[in-house]
């Protein structure tokens, strides 16, 4: 595998400068976060984020509404510095020679500011659309795939990820491959990450210990595989409501926190991870808004019925796994992140207008950038 040389912005908030503790890590936040049937609020998001000094903009992709490649081109468009990521996109839904000319054309777009976010999903959903299920070693020879084709090169290829006899993007830009970096929960994911990824994408509600786990198994995994340390950035997501009502902080954590709790393996997968007991989500899932939900539930159910269902959820797995409270509870909760060796959090559940408070209030005092 080619390792490329990542092009991160390297912005890190640090509200801690002078008190002797290790600078705060960088700071992104998701735009346009679950179901959204009106993307143009990506615009204003984007000016915000940007204007707060947020070092990455992050996208979950779903088809309908949030395609990445239209708009990554819409922030690039109004924006000069932060970094444009996927997160997620997967490598099964384009073409290796599609995903590599919207990744190259929106780095010449843009100067340079992609990131693609890749990740697994799970097999029932790629049943349904009739497309491959992910492995391992489709994942691997996706990642040589993409980069190969983002330098310009011919790909000849028979392997795990398909068949390609000739492929080759015939223009690319005189601009870097964008960084890759892989969503990972479980061992075999994090150490993939630490391999041949450029960076990994933590899911949201570990808690920090959990997150210092996976730390360490991406960090082994990358000694393993003798790259430099620290080669692989590590992102923590981070579910955050700060300043607001009860009523509109639940809904913020606790219907988000169902979304991914219900899904029959992934619940138990993050309860594993956290240490806590998969018992707890019969309780959840027997609740009458998720009987008969195969899918995500926020496809079928309205934002009012994921907050009705997330009483039903213990209160240890919100607080302990997300930052609530005021702005200067939300930065004590980011700087454990940092201590368990995340990089860069990447804020979800507000959106970035929905921030400034929260940046006006760490420590007292606006973070400054380094």
């Amino acid at each position: 595998m080619t390792d490329e040389k990542a092009n991160f912005s390297g912005i890190a908030f640090d509200p801690a400068l002078g008190t002797g503790r290790p600078p705060r890590p960088a700071v992104g936040a998701y735009t346009l976060p679950g179901r959204v049937p009106d993307p143009r609020p990506v615009i204003g998001q984007a000016v915000e984020a940007e204007r707060l000094g947020l070092s990455t903009l992050w996208l979950s992709e779903r088809w309908g509404t949030k395609d990445f490649g239209v708009i990554a081109g819409s922030i690039g468009q109004v924006t000069d510095t932060i970094e444009i990521a996927s997160g997620i996109t997967h490598f099964q839904s384009r073409h290796p020679a599609m995903l590599a000319s919207m990744a190259m054309t929106a780095q010449a777009m843009s100067n340079g500011r992609i990131v693609i976010g890749i990740g697994r999903s799970v097999d029932a959903m790629w049943r349904a659309v009739g497309l491959p299920p992910s492995t391992n070693a489709s994942i691997v020879d996706s990642a040589e795939l993409f980069r190969r084709l983002c330098r310009g090169e011919k790909v000849t290829y028979d392997g795990p990820a398909g068949r390609y006899p000739s492929l080759r993007l015939a223009d690319v830009p005189d601009q870097p491959v964008p960084p890759l970096v892989f969503a990972a929960i479980g061992p075999r994911g994090l150490g993939i990450a630490g391999r041949y990824f450029d960076g990994v994408l933590l899911h949201p509600f570990l808690t920090p210990e959990a997150v210092a786990r996976s730390v360490r198994v991406v960090r082994q995994a990358e000694k393993d595989a003798k790259r430099a340390s620290g080669s692989v950035r590590i992102y923590a997501t981070v579910v955050v409501a700060s300043g607001l009502d009860p009523a509109e902080e639940l809904a913020v954590i606790g219907g988000r926190a169902v979304t991914y709790y219900q899904i029959p393996g992934f619940g138990e997968q993050l309860a594993k991870v956290n240490g806590w007991s998969v018992e707890d989500l019969d309780a959840l899932r027997a609740h009458p808004h998720l009987r008969g939900v195969r899918g995500a539930a926020d496809s079928v159910r309205t934002r009012e019925q994921l907050t009705e269902v997330a009483s039903s959820l213990p209160e240890e797995w919100i607080r302990s796994a997300s930052a609530v409270g005021s702005g200067t509870e939300c930065w004590r909760t980011f700087d454990r992140y940092r201590d368990a060796g995340a990089d860069e959090l990447v804020l979800h559940g507000s959106t970035p207008d929905q921030l400034g408070p929260l940046f006006g209030s760490a420590e007292g005092a606006v973070p400054s950038l380094v």
